[in-house]
């Protein structure tokens, strides 16, 4: 008999795929986050797109997950001020 997944891992498990998460995951030496899109959950792991990369979570590491608000507008590029010519 298979044990029952701890809650945030079972928030992933039934969330829709395609939500902005933040999900908090054992690494060695430590802690990290992986803030993005939930791709697609399977029996044992989770996928969110970051910035960076797709990452792979074994709900085994998982120690938080929960929604979050989708990413506020990039602000425009900062332009240079122009230059003074004396």
């Amino acid at each position: 008999m298979s044990q029952p997944l701890p809650s945030p891992a079972r928030f992933l498990a039934s969330a829709v795929p395609g939500i902005r998460v933040v999900v908090r995951y054992r690494i060695e030496g430590g802690l990290t986050d992986a803030l993005g899109h939930l791709l697609a959950c399977d029996a044992g792991s989770c996928t969110v797109r970051t910035r960076q990369a797709d990452v792979v979570i074994p709900f085994a590491q998982v120690v938080a997950a929960k929604e979050v608000p989708p990413a506020p507008p990039r602000r425009p590029a900062r332009q240079a001020p122009p230059s003074r010519q004396e």
